[in-house]
């Protein structure tokens, strides 16, 4: 299962991009560099100038891949969904218990892909940078119009399997999508408050028990709902 996900390629949007990074060497070495340099820098300090000057390219062959640095972080924000959600259906094929598919999807999310080997993305390298900067992709003056070209589909496509496991659970349940939404963002800002704010949280970094909260979490208010 693992080398078949590892070969394969998520499709993002092609109104992200000028130009699929995929299509070349320099677009491999674009997407990868600019993980590690925006995981250094932070994603205000990151630009195409020094990203250019660490592959030994021009800045201008940068801007034949991406309009700004902007659509580069959303490119990279939808790859991960798209492959945490590929992550999900092949961990859960053939399954048929709907609990235990929720709990396999409350692990995906809290600690990241289960699958973490790919020829194109370090996964957990992303998912990484995402826990600091993927806010940033998204609460922006320009999101209602990105919303409108389907760059948050692979996200919201994660979202709404998930909701369908949970009314699968409990049909009379009447906030899937807001209690999946929720555990999808906090579960990257826990992560966020362990590495940088300590004092907002119980958990450290790699802390196993955050998942046994998640699952305390979701199950509960499932079965609260009657």
């Amino acid at each position: 299962m693992e080398s078949i996900l590892q070969k394969i390629r998520v499709d993002v949007n092609e109104d992200i991009y000028l130009k699929d990074p995929f299509s070349s060497d320099l677009g491999k070495e674009i997407i990868r560099n600019s993980i590690d340099m925006m995981m250094e820098l932070g994603f205000e300090n990151f630009s195409f100038k020094k990203l250019s000057a660490q592959i030994g390219c021009t800045e201008s062959a940068i801007y034949r891949y991406f309009e700004n640095k902007h659509k580069l972080l959303l490119y990279l924000t939808s790859w991960y969904w798209g492959y945490v959600r590929q992550n999900f259906i092949f961990g859960t094929a053939n399954m048929e218990d709907p609990k235990r598919k929720l709990e396999i999807a409350i692990k995906i999310l809290v600690k990241g892909p289960i699958f973490t080997k790919n020829d194109f993305i370090d996964p957990l390298s992303l998912r990484r940078l995402l826990t600091d900067e993927a806010a940033k992709a998204i609460m922006t003056k320009e999101v209602d119009e990105e919303y409108q070209k389907g760059f948050f589909n692979h996200y919201f496509k994660l979202g709404e399997i998930i909701a369908d496991i949970i009314k699968e659970i409990n049909p009379r349940f009447q906030y899937p999508k807001t209690l999946v939404s929720t555990v999808m963002e906090s579960s990257l800002m826990q992560s966020y408050y362990s590495r940088h704010l300590p004092d907002m949280t119980e958990h450290q970094p790699g802390d196993e028990r955050r998942v046994d909260f998640f699952n305390q979490l979701v199950f509960k208010t499932i079965a609260n709902e009657n």
